[in-house]
């Protein structure tokens, strides 16, 4: 006989429980899930953004504090290195491509970074999606989330430590510490990278050092952006961005510049240390998504067997009119692994759309552009939790299989 008929009638006599079992299962799936998948696009999303920072030099102190800075955006105060390495950079035959970074100001809430065209352009790898990159001193070109249209006059103000302006807006604190009578025109747009550099102005580092009193690099005023600077007029910068020509370059600078009074490390060495870090907490919220299936599980199991002892005089009336054991028991076990099924199809969806508006708030924050996608550790957890409470479901489907047709009509 077909039991499809009479497990469809158990679920619509049961709806509210049926419906209750399904959100259970669904809760301790898009728990697991949304913790696994967006661990894994966190990982992604910070590695894609440090992805054109192969080498990083900076003065002495916290390689984090460096990466956060000069790759994140994050605001804070860093100690100044000798500007004249620029020129020694540039000048070494195992360097690619040197650019400084030099940060600190802020328009509308978007960080001002000071930099040359060369990095502007990654190295030659970025086109503009509008306009052009700049070319002169006083020009800025826009990350693919600034609020500036091409055209637009930017006004530099000096950020303040702490002060987390919103983006777009000029509100008070920032207006009143803006550097009069300097401002940049933006000429360029740049594609959209996923990064916190999306959010950001970057502007020749000559316009930068002009704006703080401290010159433009160079001998002349009209002189071309970029290196060689005037080995005498250099001022500080807080990062140096090197591009090696080959990894044996990239070993030798590293340990080159790890002395007399800088640091040099790749920004992979310290995503490495936050990443074991970020493994941690993973492991803990995991093994708690893990507990927390368990329970619901277990919840489960004793719902499906207080359902079917709610039932038992309806399946004693299948028996008394001929249908066999079996035909109970894989009655009671399709309706109630269909549930778990079920619940195991919603969790994915709804851990789905939980991962995507994390994501969303954590791209708000960050600038990091997280990308969800179902991994085969979350696919593994899903496949497990069906497989356990399909077994579970076993149970009661026996315990229906074994009761007497005499005690279940009596009941």
């Amino acid at each position: 006989m077909n039991p499809l008929p009479m497990v469809i009638a158990d679920l619509r006599a049961l709806r509210w429980t049926a419906a209750a079992i399904v959100a259970l299962v669904a809760l301790a799936v898009a728990i697991g899930v949304a913790i696994g998948a967006q661990e894994r696009a966190l990982r992604q999303a910070s590695a894609k953004a440090a992805d054109d920072f192969d080498l990083l030099i900076g003065a002495p102190g916290s390689q984090t504090q460096l990466v956060m800075s000069a790759i994140y955006l994050q605001p804070e105060a860093l100690p100044l290195i000798d500007g004249r390495l620029l020129n020694e950079l540039s000048r070494d035959p195992r360097v690619a491509a040197v650019a400084p970074l030099a940060f600190g100001d802020i328009a509308r809430g978007h960080p001002v970074i000071g930099t040359t065209l060369a990095f502007a352009s990654r190295w030659g790898r970025l086109q503009p999606s509008e306009g052009r990159l700049f070319a002169r001193e006083g020009e800025a070109v826009l990350g693919a989330d600034v609020t500036y249209k091409l055209g637009d006059k930017v006004e530099p103000s000096h950020a303040i430590a702490g002060h987390w302006p919103k983006r777009g807006v000029a509100d008070a604190e920032e207006a009143s510490h803006r550097h009069e009578g300097h401002a940049y025109v933006a000429v360029g747009r740049l594609p959209r990278l996923g990064s916190p550099f999306d959010r950001a102005i970057l502007v020749p580092v000559e316009s930068v050092w002009e704006v703080h009193g401290l010159g433009n690099g160079h001998a002349g005023e009209d002189a071309a952006l970029g290196p060689p600077f005037d080995g005498q007029r250099i001022p500080g910068v807080p990062a140096l961005v090197v591009k090696p020509k080959a990894v044996a370059d990239a070993y030798a600078l590293r340990a080159r510049y790890r002395q007399g009074g800088t640091m040099a490390f790749f920004p992979a060495e310290v995503l490495v240390g936050l990443y074991r870090t970020l493994g941690d907490v993973g492991q803990v919220l995991s093994v708690a998504s893990v507990l927390n299936a368990v329970l619901i599980l277990a919840a489960i199991f004793l719902l499906l067997v207080a359902v079917t002892g709610l039932r038992r005089r309806r399946y004693a009336v299948l028996r008394a009119l001929g249908a066999p054991p079996a035909y109970v028991l894989l009655v009671v076990w399709l309706g109630m692994a269909g549930l778990v099924a079920a619940g195991c199809l919603a969790g994915l969806g709804l851990g789905a759309v939980a991962t995507l508006a994390v994501s969303g708030l954590f791209e708000a924050q960050t600038g990091l552009r997280l990308s969800f996608a179902l991994g085969s550790a979350e696919l593994a957890q899903v496949g497990l939790i069906l497989l356990l409470g399909s077994f579970a479901a076993l149970i009661p489907a026996a315990m229906s299989y074994r009761r007497s047709i005499t005690a279940g009509l009596r009941g």
